[in-house]
């Protein structure tokens, strides 16, 4: 299944990531029309793509398209999507984030077909996965080619996947306090970067497995009893570090949900 006609308002890391993943073959348009206003990113990728067209405006793309992404940052956006005129049933997926739906319908002031997606950097390679809401088979389908859709069927849903994958620089930055210790006593940078990475990779790998075991079981799994891993996994909850990361992604459902 392919789409005519994608358009992507804002040409960003994101649009750039699903584009590469929708036209990775076989693709899944025919046509992409990308905003102009990263000029370099939207070059590079219709220079790449003879299926990327580099449209004259915001509102080019969303005249030429059939399914048009709203990949801005939140900070523009009711300015950006104030000023575009929408055709009454036309299927707008929203990228925004931390923006409400209301929000959203006001101030594109068309009756069109709205979701709201979250897609990640890895999409360009599809992989990873998307959560969207309201559930809609044809936004489904195409981020199940860019990876793997997960519908939400409460905005509650999608609020809290949404704080989910708020963890991704502190997923970074564990492993760099790991590479940051091990060189200060005394290992080569490289050396450490070259061991944590597929390290991690490896325990990502085990957790997506077949088996489809709970996170808790793999933690008992991997925390010997009396073993380093076990010591290591008890100082962080005794000095505070679960209680941290709880605090801090409540910190971030209130502010996605309006709250702070």
């Amino acid at each position: 299944m392919t789409i005519d006609n994608i358009g992507f308002v804002g040409t960003g890391a994101i649009t750039e990531a699903m584009v590469r993943g929708l036209l990775t073959e076989p693709a899944y348009a025919s046509a992409i029309h990308v905003s102009p206003r990263s000029v370099h990113i939207a070059a590079t990728l219709a220079d790449e793509f003879a299926a990327v067209r580099v449209a004259e405006d915001n509102q080019d793309v969303v005249d030429r398209s059939d399914m048009v992404f709203l990949a801005i940052r939140p900070q523009v956006a009711e300015e950006v999507v104030r000023a575009l005129s929408f055709r009454d049933g036309q299927m707008v997926v929203s990228l925004v984030a931390a923006t409400e739906r209301e929000a959203l319908s006001d101030w594109i002031g068309a009756n069109v077909h709205l979701v709201q997606a979250i897609p990640l950097p890895f999409v360009a390679k599809r992989q990873g996965a998307t959560a969207l809401y309201p559930p809609d088979d044809a936004v489904a389908a195409l981020f199940d080619t860019l990876g793997t859709a997960v519908q939400c069927q409460s905005r509650k849903e999608y609020d809290l996947l949404a704080a989910a994958s708020s963890m991704m620089s502190t997923y970074f930055g564990i492993m760099e306090t790991v590479a940051g210790w091990l060189e200060k006593s005394g290992l080569e940078r490289a050396k450490g970067h070259a061991y944590i990475a597929p390290l991690f990779a490896s325990l990502a790998q085990k957790a997506t497995g077949p088996s489809g075991e709970p996170f808790s079981t793999l933690s008992r799994e991997f925390a010997t009893r009396g073993g380093l891993n076990e010591q290591v996994l008890s100082d962080f909850e005794k000095n505070g570090g679960i209680a941290a990361l709880t605090a801090a992604l409540d910190g971030v459902l209130a502010r996605i949900e309006g709250k702070n």
